[in-house]
C-alpha cells in the first residue's frame, strides 16, 4: 500500500476516534471518518492478543490484500482493528467479514460494480 494511502499521525487517529463511525463484527472494527482527500488512507491494528509479530505481521498483509481487491467509496480515513480470533480465520472469512463491514457503512463502491 502507498505511503499516501497510510493513516500515520497520531491525531488523525484522535480526530476519527472524536468523530468517526464505527461498526463491529466478530472478526474486526471499522472506523471510518470522511478526510477531503480523493483517496482512502488505511490503518490496520493489530494487538499482541493476536499472537506474536510473525501471526501479527501476516494478517496485517492479508486485511492490506483483501482491502485492496475490494472496490470502495474514495475520501474517507479507514481503520481496521483485528479482533483477537481474526488470525485463525481463512482468507475468505476475512473477505466476507470485511464486505459486510463495508455494506454497513455504505462505503461499497456500488457503481464501480454494477458496470462490471
Amino acid at each position: 500500500m502507498q505511503r499516501a494511502w497510510r493513516l500515520q499521525r497520531r491525531s488523525d487517529f484522535e480526530q476519527l476516534k472524536a468523530h468517526g463511525k464505527q461498526w463491529r463484527h466478530a472478526l474486526l472494527t471499522l472506523s471510518i471518518l470522511p478526510n477531503d482527500l480523493p483517496h482512502n488512507r488505511y490503518a490496520f491494528i493489530t494487538s499482541k492478543r493476536l499472537g506474536k509479530a510473525v501471526v501479527r505481521n501476516r494478517t496485517r498483509r492479508r486485511l492490506r490484500e483483501a482491502v485492496r481487491r475490494m472496490k470502495l467509496k474514495q475520501g474517507y480515513d479507514v481503520v481496521l482493528i483485528a479482533r483477537a480470533n481474526l488470525a485463525q480465520q481463512p482468507y475468505n472469512m476475512i473477505v466476507e467479514a470485511l464486505e459486510e463491514l463495508f455494506r454497513r457503512a455504505n462505503l461499497r463502491d456500488e457503481q464501480s460494480e454494477s458496470s462490471l
